[in-house]
C-alpha cells in the first residue's frame, strides 16, 4: 500500500525515515484485519517490520516461526514447549529466540539493527523495554485492556511501567485519550481510519453478493466483526423476534463467548470469520449495518473500526450508545439507548433510510483514510527517536508520571491474547 510521499516529512524527521520497527502485539496477524495490520502494512513501506506475537504452545524445542504476510513485515510466533511457566519466564526465551533470529536468520539478519519498538500490549514491556538498542518506545493504546474478559491480573501495573517508558502515546479512542493524556504529556489521539476504496467496492452495482447471504430473506440486518463479550446477545435476540421476516446475518470469529450460548432463532445466522477481501461483497447484502454493543467495562473506551468501513459502504447503521461512537459518528450513525429504541431506529432505517446522511457518510469516510492517518503517527514517531547512547534500561527512562489502575477485568487468567485462534491470511475488523 502506498504511503504518502517522504516530501511530507519534516526537515527534522526525513533523514531519520527508513529505522526497522519492532512490534509487540497480542493480537494475531491473521486473526483480524484491523488496526494494527492497516498500520504496518503502510509503515513497511519504507520500514522494515518485525511483528512478534504472543506465544503459542507447541512440541519440539522453543523456536520463532517467522513467515512474511506482506512485503516487509517479518511475523514470528514463538512456539514454546511448555506453556505452565509464567508469563515473564516466556518473555524471557522470546527474547533470546528474538535476539538469536536478529543475528542470525536469514530474512532478519542485518535488517533490525537500531530499532523503534512499538507495542500494542503492556505485557511485555518489562521484559523487551531496553533491548535491541532501541531509539524509541511508542504505545499504541487501541483498546483499555484491562477491562476485557481473561486479561491479566497484573496488566494495570504493566501499564504504568509503558506509560514510564513510551516515548510517545496513540489512542484509537477520544476516551482513551483523556484518559492516558493525564499520565504522559505526548499522546496523542488517532481513531480509527478506512480504507474507502476497499469498502466502496459494497456500492457498485458490478458487485456480487455472496450466495450464503443472497439466498436469505430480506431485509438482511448485517454485522461484522469480532463476536465477544462486548455485544449485547439479549438484543441480537430482540431484532431476530422483532423482524421474524428478516435475516440477522452476524458475520466473525467467536471468541471468548461460548458458542452454545448465542441465541438461536432461526432467522438469526452466524457466519463465522470471514477475509477482508470479502467484506464489501458481504456490507453489500445488509440493508442496516449493526453496532449492537453491550453497555459494560469492555466497551466503555471503544472506537469501532467498522463505522468507518460500513459508511463507505453506504448504508444506514445503527448502534447503541458507545461514547465514541456518540462522540465521533453522529448524526450519521444512529444511536438508540434502549432495546426498544434499537429497534425503532432500525425500522426506520429500512422503511425511510436516508441519502443526505449515507452521502455524508461516504464523505466522512473518504476523508478518514489510514494513509492519512499513518503518515501522521510516523512523523510523530521520528520526532521522538533518541541517540544510540541513549538506548537505556527502563529504570532510566524519563517518568511521566503513575497512570490509574484501571478497573480490573471480571474474569482474569494468565496468558492474555495466547487463546486467540488464527485464521485466514486477513480477517475482519472488531
Amino acid at each position: 500500500m502506498a504511503l504518502d510521499h517522504e516530501e511530507l516529512l519534516s526537515p527534522r524527521t526525513r533523514h531519520l525515515a527508513n529505522h526497522p520497527v519492532i512490534v509487540h502485539c497480542h493480537l494475531r496477524w491473521d486473526f483480524v484485519w484491523q488496526r494494527p495490520q492497516q498500520i504496518f502494512s503502510r509503515l513497511a513501506a519504507h520500514h522494515p517490520v518485525l511483528f512478534l506475537e504472543d506465544p503459542v504452545a507447541g512440541a519440539g524445542e522453543a523456536r520463532l516461526e517467522i513467515t512474511q504476510p506482506v512485503p516487509n513485515v517479518f511475523r514470528a510466533v514463538p512456539v514454546l514447549p511448555d506453556q505452565a511457566t509464567s508469563y515473564k519466564a516466556q518473555c524471557g526465551v522470546v527474547l533470546q529466540l528474538v535476539k538469536a533470529a536478529l543475528r542470525d536468520h536469514r530474512l532478519l539478519q542485518a535488517r533490525f539493527d537500531l530499532p523503534l519498538q512499538w507495542f500494542y500490549s503492556p505485557m511485555p514491556v518489562a521484559s523487551f523495554s531496553g533491548e535491541f538498542g532501541a531509539l524509541a518506545i511508542v504505545y499504541d493504546c487501541m483498546d483499555e485492556l484491562a477491562n476485557f474478559r481473561f486479561a491479566p491480573p497484573d496488566i494495570a501495573e504493566r501499564e504504568r511501567e509503558l506509560l514510564a517508558a513510551a516515548d510517545v502515546v496513540f489512542t484509537g479512542g477520544y476516551r482513551l485519550y483523556e484518559a492516558k493524556s493525564r499520565y504522559h504529556k505526548n499522546t496523542h489521539f488517532f481513531g480509527c481510519g478506512v480504507d474507502a476504496a476497499h469498502f466502496g467496492q459494497a456500492r457498485r452495482a458490478s458487485l456480487g453478493v455472496p450466495a450464503e447471504l443472497a439466498d436469505l430473506p430480506r431485509p438482511v440486518l448485517g454485522y461484522f466483526g469480532v463476536i465477544d463479550e462486548r455485544l449485547d446477545y439479549l438484543l441480537i435476540e430482540r431484532l431476530a423476534q422483532a423482524f421474524p421476516d428478516a435475516t440477522v446475518a452476524m458475520v466473525g470469529p467467536i471468541v471468548k463467548v461460548d458458542p452454545d450460548g448465542l441465541p438461536k432463532l432461526p432467522n438469526i445466522h452466524w457466519f463465522g470469520q470471514r477475509s477482508y477481501d470479502e467484506l464489501p461483497a458481504i456490507v453489500k447484502a445488509f440493508d442496516v449495518c449493526l453496532m449492537p454493543f453491550a453497555m459494560n467495562e469492555a466497551t466503555r473506551y471503544i472506537n469501532p473500526t467498522k463505522t468507518l468501513e460500513y459508511m463507505a459502504a453506504g448504508k444506514p447503521i445503527v448502534s447503541t450508545a458507545v461514547p465514541d461512537v456518540v462522540r465521533n459518528f453522529t448524526p450519521v450513525v444512529q444511536v438508540a439507548h434502549s432495546m426498544e429504541e434499537y429497534v425503532s431506529a432500525v425500522r426506520h432505517a429500512l422503511d425511510h433510510p436516508d441519502a443526505k446522511l449515507i452521502a455524508a457518510g461516504i464523505e466522512l469516510a473518504h476523508n478518514s483514510s489510514w494513509d492519512s492517518t499513518v503518515s501522521q503517527m510516523r512523523e510523530l514517531m521520528l520526532a521522538c527517536i533518541r541517540k544510540p547512547a541513549r538506548a537505556s534500561p527502563l529504570s532510566r527512562l524519563p517518568i511521566a508520571g503513575p497512570a490509574p489502575a484501571p478497573p480490573q477485568a471480571r474474569a482474569r487468567a494468565a496468558g492474555f491474547g495466547r487463546d486467540v485462534s488464527t485464521g485466514g491470511s486477513k480477517g475482519i475488523t472488531p
